[in-house]
């Protein structure tokens, strides 16, 4: 070793000097100084015991005859104070009993006076070299005393079951968390077998997996199985079972090239929350969160199982499609939270009718399906659809409402309608719209014939949605006459559908196709558009300008942009607000009030003219009628026919009539096709109707006709007068 590395080494050492002879003190102290140690001096005992209370030495060379305190003093004080120094005795005393006692005192080494500088540095290396491993070896051992604590720590506090099992798979070792996830005492499982812990169904699986003697790669990870939770004071006693996910290897002691196994360390960790999260997530995947329901996908699988069981037992099986009535009623009235609550109702009430071999299921919105396996014949089927109906006659609370619930269902066969599920779900949804044209509130077996009307309505749809492209609708034109001069002062647009196969349609024949599909709004645009352009022609024509109204579906008002866009056109015309007339229904207002009305008294206080169509047939409500924004009833047909040997229609007429004048409102008659009819119309003070009695509705080109002749024959009748 260098003298630069001596040197640096030593510095590391702080020596404490405690002598009274001032010659000694000084010459030892500059010899360890000359040395490299960091050197402090004490000249009598008291000196060295305040030296080593506040500082920390690593040797002391102590003079044992000092005045004040002896270095024997010194040394006792050391003891009881625990200041834990390496100690040389550097004394002139040559008796045997003060180096023994010295030596009991934990002095290190005894050094007689005088000695020589080499022996003295000598005896200091060995000192401290000693001290040096006597502090690196008790610092080792805090170190590990300290790594098995943490260790203990992290095991018994872990979350996580960590165990020993002997060579014969007996517990030798448990940590805390064995208690809180398997209940009992550890004290109860040690010494016994693993198995008294695993499902009975798992044991013979798990014997090699959880008594591991593999370790490295081929060791136990990842491997999932069931242990018993016991009650708090027996290993019997089972309350349920606890998933964990299972790690172990195999331990060994090892003995150079030897090895026996002694045993297998497992961990186990607890997986119930990660299962109910899977759980959870499956049953999303296949159920409906509303009614808790299966769902499309679930009901499918069941119905495809169901049809292979039937087919191998040569049984029947039925599918019933199911349909809530008038169910956006409900949201639109009562709002979206209420419409949820009442298909939440009807589900647990439908499940109240079935079987438990049957499946209801959720297809989405109000509609729902039902596998009915196991059946003899259809009147098993419609047994289940009559308790259903029975059923739904009691009323649902929903809030602070009572409602009345009533659905439409379709019920197909297997194998005799279909012999696939796909065809089955889709024969019993045709049967049940034909239910919902039957009036709703009945069920309906499928046959044949509603295949071929299906079909044809899906050939219809197709075509609705071509015909705009193909430039297949047309506007027809309904006069409204002046019943007292016969006097056309308005026209009704009509729409009509020049089919390419079914020749020329009504719109009673389309128009409820084309809301479900939602093309109402294109076509409603085209007529606008149509009869704007028609104006604008009649005007140019030099015709004389008249009130014409247009039909508007729910769909179209509800749109935000229906006033601007309506207006506009009107703009992009130059056709004055004051000649269109706007016809809604009742149920069209009655259906979005908040969002409706605000839109009708823009289009009014722009004088465009709305009129209340099919008045008498909706809701009627009086109360209503004196705040809507109309200036216009048309009462509908059905109040007509018969008249006037119907005297009930003509009462309601009359009172009808007396009504609209009170509330300054025109009033037009529909359907007038007799002149028995329009005679007891005007008896009661009805001035303005439209019928066949005048003409049929025609198209633009005789209704242009018809305009000018009606001019010319007024305008003949001034001249007369």
């Amino acid at each position: 070793m260098t003298h630069e590395k001596a040197q640096q080494n030593t510095n590391e050492f702080h020596v404490l000097v405690a002598d009274d002879e001032p010659l000694m003190l000084a010459s030892l102290s500059r010899l360890l100084s000359a040395t490299g140690y960091r050197v402090q001096t004490a000249r009598n005992g008291t000196e060295a015991v305040r030296s080593l209370e506040t500082s920390p030495f690593d040797l002391v060379l102590l003079d044992l005859m000092m005045p004040g305190l002896s270095g024997h003093e010194v040394m006792d004080h050391m003891q009881e104070k625990r200041i834990d120094t390496c100690i040389i005795v550097v004394s002139g005393d040559a008796s045997i009993e003060s180096a023994i006692s010295a030596l009991r005192r934990g002095a290190y080494d005894y050094l007689r006076k005088p000695y020589e500088p080499d022996e003295i540095l000598k005896r200091v290396q060995n000192a401290l070299a000693s001290r040096r491993l006597e502090v690196e070896n008790s610092d080792m051992a805090k170190r590990l005393r300290r790594s098995e604590h943490w260790y203990r720590y992290l095991v018994n506090n872990s979350l996580d079951i960590i165990y020993t099992l002997d060579t014969e798979g007996r517990f030798t070792f448990l940590n805390q968390a064995a208690e809180s996830i398997l209940g009992g005492t550890k004290k109860d499982l040690l010494g016994k077998h693993y198995s008294v812990i695993v499902h009975d169904e798992d044991v013979l699986g798990v014997a090699r997996i959880f008594n591991e003697r593999r370790t490295g790669q081929r060791a136990t990870r990842g491997v999932e199985l069931r242990l018993k939770h016991t009650d708090n004071s027996r290993l019997h006693g089972l309350k349920q079972f606890v998933p964990v996910e299972l790690n172990a290897m195999g331990m060994y002691d090892r003995n150079g090239d030897d090895q026996r196994f002694i045993g297998t360390y497992g961990v186990a960790r607890n997986i119930s929350d990660r299962k109910r999260v899977e759980k959870a997530i499956a049953f999303q995947a296949y159920h409906d969160l509303l009614t808790g329901l299966p769902n499309r996908s679930l009901f499918q699988d069941r119905l495809t199982q169901a049809i292979h069981q039937a087919k191998r037992d040569h049984t029947q099986l039925a599918v019933m499609f199911i349909d809530l009535d008038k169910f956006k009623f409900v949201n639109d009235s009562l709002g979206h939270v209420a419409g949820d609550k009442l298909l939440a109702a009807l589900a647990t009430r439908l499940r109240s009718c079935l079987r438990e071999v049957d499946t209801l299921a959720r297809m989405g919105g109000d509609e729902f399906v039902l596998l009915l396996p196991h059946i003899s014949e259809a009147a098993d089927a419609t047994f289940i659809a009559e308790k259903i109906l029975l059923a739904l006659q009691q009323k649902f609370v929903i809030g602070d409402h009572e409602l009345f619930a009533s659905v439409s269902m379709g019920i197909a066969l297997y194998p005799s309608d279909a012999d696939t599920s796909e065809y089955l779900i889709q024969r019993a949804d045709v049967a049940m719209y034909h239910a919902k044209n039957q009036g709703r509130n009945n069920y309906q077996l499928f046959n044949d014939t509603m295949d071929a009307q299906a079909s044809g309505r899906l050939a219809l749809v197709r075509d609705l949605r071509n015909a705009l492209e193909r430039d297949e609708f047309e506007v027809y034109y309904h006069p409204q006459v002046d019943a007292s001069h016969g006097r056309i002062i308005g026209l009704e647009a009509l729409i009509r559908w020049n089919h390419p196969i079914h020749g020329l349609l009504s719109p009673n024949s389309f128009i409820h196709l084309a809301e479900e599909t939602g093309i109402i709004c294109q076509i409603g645009e085209w007529v606008l558009r149509t009869v704007c352009r028609h104006a604008h022609g009649w005007r140019e024509a030099g015709l004389p300008a008249l009130r014409i109204a247009v039909n508007i579906s729910p769909q179209q008002v509800q749109k935000s942009h229906f006033v601007n866009k309506f207006l506009g056109l009107l703009e992009e015309y130059q056709i004055s607000p004051t000649l269109i007339c706007i016809e809604i229904t009742e149920g069209t207002i009655m259906k979005d009030v908040e969002n409706t009305i605000p839109k009708l008294n823009k289009l009014r206080d722009e004088g465009v003219e709305i009129a209340l169509d099919d008045f008498g047939t909706g809701y009627s409500s009086l109360s209503y009628l004196s705040k809507l924004p109309i200036h216009t009833l048309k009462v509908d047909q059905s109040f007509i026919r018969g008249m006037p040997s119907h005297a009930g229609h003509l009462s309601i007429v009359s009172a009808i009539t007396t009504m609209a004048k009170g509330l300054q409102l025109r009033l037009v008659v529909e359907g007038v096709e007799t002149q028995e009819e329009l005679d007891s119309l005007v008896s009661i003070g009805c001035n303005e109707y439209q019928g066949f009695l005048f003409t049929r509705p025609l198209p633009s080109e005789k209704a242009t006709q018809l305009l000018r002749d009606n001019h010319a024959e007024q305008h003949s009748e001034i001249l007369k007068c």
